[in-house]
């Protein structure tokens, strides 16, 4: 008799367990079961240069069935609620679906209605989000045409998809308006509800003086209560203002609606209570998270999946074979940051270590930390190949640990300088 693994959700984190799976396990042994509701995988790191004319929805857009391999049934439908006395799903559209163990990677939603008026009169006028295709390919015209004025960039909370993402827009923007010629006629504002620009200290010292180096405004510990799209406001919960003639939003985020109805599955906002270092749900010993989905202490980064589905993998067939589970993932992320001009900073680390100054993948390497470089963009720019070929297929990249590794980096005794 076959073990069932059903995986709700096949984007990044669903189609590289898939994959994983269906290579260290026998078809006559593991049967997978994918459920997502489309068939278009959208390569997410693209879609922040949709809006500067750098990448199109054909390049970034692939059929979510052509990334999976064979041996693996996709059913496509919503998921109406998951029931986990009976270890079942319950679909929208067909028949509820027995598991074994059950996987889930449906990430993370946005929820721009929880902002007062962010949708309203103004939305895909003058405000805007990158962070889905619809969103950045309206940004893409609305750039196009602005002339002047101020822009502004607002993350309205934490937790969100790729937090350096909002930042990487600024700088891309910064470039943008140079490259068009009217960036002395643009007042570039990054508008966040943190207290620095980025959550990790040493990073942020760094990222803030890149800020100030462009000329971008930060605007720190703003929490965004509403907008106000007619008249150009960004509204904080004191009731401070930014005025904008284009806002650039980066929505509150939660996770699948279908969590929120399934008893004892998720948290408060919706993602899958799970062991920071073993991915198994406390919610059922048969139930696992990955990427988004779960409510780890980490970046909601592709690359943070990326370094789950290696423990992950491990840990399931641990849980097939009645083994104990291994605690070993630390958290890991690493992330180019675009800074615009045709370079970018590259930041890695974990749970306990913030990011360092050093290079990257050790002393020798050729990718500065916390340092702008051209190498790091070019990385960046590698990064998609990667994603579709090695990524997503289940394979690791080479030189590159599950575990973050402190082999060259180090802990600066002063204000970092530029390298």
């Amino acid at each position: 008799m076959s073990h069932r693994i059903v995986i709700l959700g096949a984007g990044t984190g669903g189609t590289m367990m898939a994959n994983r799976l269906r290579r260290a396990h026998p078809r006559d042994q593991v049967e997978i079961v994918v459920v997502d509701r489309d068939d278009d995988h959208v390569y997410q790191p693209g879609l922040l240069f949709v809006p500067f004319g750098l990448a199109r929805a054909r390049e970034i857009t692939r059929p979510r069935a052509a990334q999976l391999h064979d041996g693996i049934e996709l059913l496509r439908s919503e998921i109406d609620q998951v029931d986990l006395s009976s270890s079942t799903v319950h679909l929208a559209d067909g028949p509820p679906v027995e598991y074994d163990t059950l996987l889930v990677a449906t990430g993370a939603e946005l929820a721009p209605d929880e902002t007062e008026g962010l949708t309203g009169p103004g939305w895909g006028e003058r405000v805007f989000t990158f962070y889905d295709l619809a969103g950045a390919q309206g940004l893409e015209a609305a750039l196009a045409q602005f002339r002047g004025g101020r822009l502004v960039v607002n993350l309205v909370d934490m937790p969100i998809k790729c937090p350096v993402a909002p930042l990487e827009f600024a700088f891309l923007a910064d470039w943008y308006l140079h490259d068009r010629g009217i960036r002395d006629d643009v007042e570039l504002t990054f508008v966040t509800p943190l207290d620095a620009a980025f959550t990790k200290p040493i990073a942020s010292q760094r990222l803030s003086r890149l800020l100030e180096e462009k000329g971008i405004e930060l605007v720190t510990e703003f929490a965004a209560g509403e907008v106000d799209g007619p008249g150009g406001r960004l509204v904080s919960y004191d009731e401070r203002e930014v005025g904008f003639d284009l806002l650039v939003t980066v929505p509150l985020h939660g996770g699948a609606a279908y969590v929120g109805r399934s008893e004892g599955l998720g948290d408060e906002l919706g993602f899958v209570q799970t062991d920071p270092h073993t991915l198994q749900s406390s919610a059922a010993p048969n139930v696992f998270a990955i990427g988004d989905a779960a409510n780890l202490p980490t970046s909601k980064a592709g690359s943070v999946t990326h370094f789950e589905a290696d423990v992950l993998t491990e840990n399931v067939g641990r849980f097939l074979r009645g083994r104990p589970l291994e605690g070993s993932f630390d958290g890991h992320a690493n992330c180019f940051v675009e800074t615009g001009f045709k370079k970018a900073l590259l930041i890695d680390f974990n749970y306990d270590t913030e990011p360092l100054p050093g290079r990257f993948p050790g002393p020798a390497g050729p990718l500065p930390l916390l340092a702008e470089s051209r190498m790091n963009h070019m990385g960046k720019l590698m990064f998609q190949w990667f994603y579709w070929h090695v990524l997503l297929p289940g394979r690791d990249i080479p030189g590159i640990s599950t575990q973050m590794s402190m082999s060259g980096k180090s802990r600066p005794a002063a204000p970092i300088q530029e390298a």
